[in-house]
């Protein structure tokens, strides 16, 4: 599987290159700098949540939180670390293989953990909404909330990509 991965990674290089007039290692170079910044942008927000995570358990009113509380704080605590991981998965890999001419194993990988780690930061936001509205406003309104979250999220992160992606494939002069 991850060679066929690969092998279509280095097939879209080819492809691209020809459009773009770029060599087919000019394309992926480009791809594992684009990776590695959209990285560096997402990382920032794993990290801001991840840190008001590991303080949350140090507050006097944690132990108040009750069976749901403590229960979405471990769902958020997991999926957030889980994202750290999985998004700076890549950072590890290409330093693993530099300049092991791998670029496109890298940036097939690459974005692979991006779209799974986008998943449990997706997760790992909507879970925390939920419980800090759930202790200021409520359950009712804190599951409303992070419904909305979650499906904003969906839409803009995967959805509406998505549909656009099946677009230019079926008409690539669009």
């Amino acid at each position: 599987m991850a060679e066929k991965r690969i092998e279509a990674e280095r097939a879209d290089a080819q492809r691209t290159a020809q459009a773009r007039g770029e060599t087919p290692d000019e394309v992926l170079d480009r791809n594992v700098s684009e990776a590695l910044q959209e990285i560096r942008v997402t990382i920032t927000a794993v990290q801001v949540l991840f840190a008001f995570l590991l303080t949350l358990p140090f507050q006097s009113r944690f132990t108040d939180l009750g069976t749901f509380g403590t229960t979405v704080y471990a769902i958020t605590m997991i999926s957030t670390a889980l994202s750290t991981v999985v998004l700076v998965a890549p950072v590890s890999f290409h330093r693993m293989l530099f300049r092991r001419r791998q670029k496109a194993a890298i940036v097939a990988f690459a974005d692979r953990s991006l779209v799974g780690g986008l998943t449990l930061l997706l997760i790992g936001i909507g879970s925390a909404v939920l419980l800090v509205l759930d202790v200021v406003l409520g359950r009712g309104p804190a599951i409303a909330a992070c419904a909305v979250i979650g499906t904003l999220g969906l839409v803009t992160w995967y959805l509406l990509p998505l549909r656009l992606r099946q677009r230019r494939s079926a008409d690539p002069d669009s």
